[in-house]
């Protein structure tokens, strides 16, 4: 309750600025129009009144949304006895209808103008970061993930390649969004685009030159332990070697290298799952040579759980490891890229043992590392965990230079996001001996 009346003394202080409380006004008075000339001038003006808004203005017309723009109590509860005394579908649609805030109602109609989309998603970009101080801004941000996941269905989207011959305007989007292993030139950018390389993006017609999501696919004949071949330059040497030979072998397997999200404003609308499966289904199509479907990913979350996780909670040998391992990073923290490669046997198996036992154990728990919750969920096995695979100073910093293997058999997708729902995580044998009894 607290919370609520400190959102809405914020709301009722920021009206004393004229250019504020005109922006309050056109909210109300487009969740009350019928008329659609109107509804879509006062849309217009609620996105100019919120373009301009400063940062401290954004908090409090978000406290207006949570307070001004809620349910009524009264006629919830009103409905709510009314349904517990007679539960027929009438009393219960009515119910439904009286506890969707009015909110919803306005960002639908905000969302009926050409600039309507984009101005949500930069609400919801904003809105996350005055969360982080103002936790009664919750209900607001459920409304918005509510909406965004409907009108952001897959069904909805447009799937399309991006190739070197994409726009410019493309291109360098995808430059400016790749968030695993950054483009550092055109050069660098040309390379991820070469025949024997695929990028896909999902498009949403409102946004039709902003990518929302992208996947990069190197095309091979083995599952790789490590990145740097999958994206550095190719030599003069290897060039030359390439044009000479008669016809390079038909590739067998399809690597999903990196997936980078776009979009801040749409974090928790699930899109990458459904993305990697359309690519999936789309390269079976294109390449028939193709037989394994496999990601080489990092494990972003592991350095954090070693940082956090209670050495007294985990078993004798992975407790061992956990020291091991710990003074063996303490020792040459600063030096480390020079070190992974002469990192001795023991280090390497305490490594493989905790990052192993990390992926089976943790994903279902707080700590879970993101890339593997998403995979697993998405129907994928844990299929090979790699150290020495990622030196760069990001893989280094958050996983120690460990990669991850998942593997996507598209017939047993469904099965495996089965079980992952009740908390088993599928993996392969050889992984065996790594996860404790």
């Amino acid at each position: 309750m607290m919370s609520w009346k400190n959102l809405l003394a914020l709301g009722q202080r920021a009206k004393a600025d004229g250019g504020f409380a005109k922006l309050v006004d056109a909210c109300h008075q487009l969740v009350s129009e019928r008329g659609q000339a109107n509804m879509y001038v006062l849309a217009a003006a609620v996105v100019r009144g919120w373009e301009a808004l400063s940062q401290d203005r954004q908090e409090a017309f978000f406290a207006v949304l949570a307070t001004e723009f809620a349910p009524d109590e009264r006629v919830v509860k009103a409905a709510a006895t009314a349904y517990l005394k007679e539960a027929s579908p009438e009393a219960l649609s009515h119910l439904s209808h009286v506890t969707e805030s009015p909110r919803q109602e306005l960002f639908r109609r905000i969302n009926r103008t050409p600039k309507g989309t984009a101005t949500l998603l930069s609400m919801r970009v904003a809105l996350m970061g005055c969360m982080k101080n103002r936790k009664g801004l919750k209900a607001v941000d459920a409304d918005f993930l509510h909406l965004l996941s409907s009108w952001f269905n897959p069904g909805f989207l447009r799937f399309e390649p991006v190739s070197w011959n994409s726009s410019a305007a493309l291109l360098e989007k995808i430059i400016q969004h790749e968030a695993v292993h950054a483009i550092d030139s055109w050069t660098h950018l040309r390379r991820r685009l070469e025949s024997d390389r695929r990028c896909y993006a999902f498009f949403h017609p409102q946004l039709p030159n902003e990518p929302l999501i992208f996947v990069e696919v190197a095309l091979m004949n083995e599952i790789p332990g490590e990145i740097a071949p999958l994206i550095a330059l190719r030599s003069e040497a290897v060039l030359v070697k390439l044009s000479k030979a008669r016809k390079a072998p038909a590739p067998t397997t399809a690597i999903f290298y990196s997936i980078s999200n776009c979009q801040p404003g749409l974090r928790g609308v699930s899109l990458g799952n459904f993305l990697i499966k359309r690519v999936a289904e789309h390269l079976a199509a294109e390449v028939e040579s193709l037989k394994t479907y496999c990601t080489l990913s990092p494990v972003p979350g592991f350095m954090r759980w070693i940082e956090k996780v209670d050495p007294a909670k985990l078993s004798a040998k992975d407790g061992l490891a956990h020291a091991t391992l710990t003074h063996w990073l303490a020792a040459h923290k600063l030096l480390l890229a020079d070190h992974v490669n002469t990192m001795p046997a023991n280090v390497k198996d305490c490594l493989l043992r905790l990052c192993t036992g990390f992926l089976v154990g943790q994903t279902h728990g707080q700590l879970a590392d993101p890339v593997a919750r998403f995979h697993l969920d998405n129907g994928a096995r844990l299929e090979a965990v790699h150290v020495g695979a990622d030196l760069s100073a990001k893989g280094l910093q958050q996983s120690a230079s460990l990669m991850v293997n998942y593997l996507y058999d598209l017939g047993s997708v469904e099965a495996r996001h089965q079980a992952f729902v009740n908390e088993e995580v599928v993996y392969a044998n050889p992984l065996k001996k790594w996860v404790k009894a």
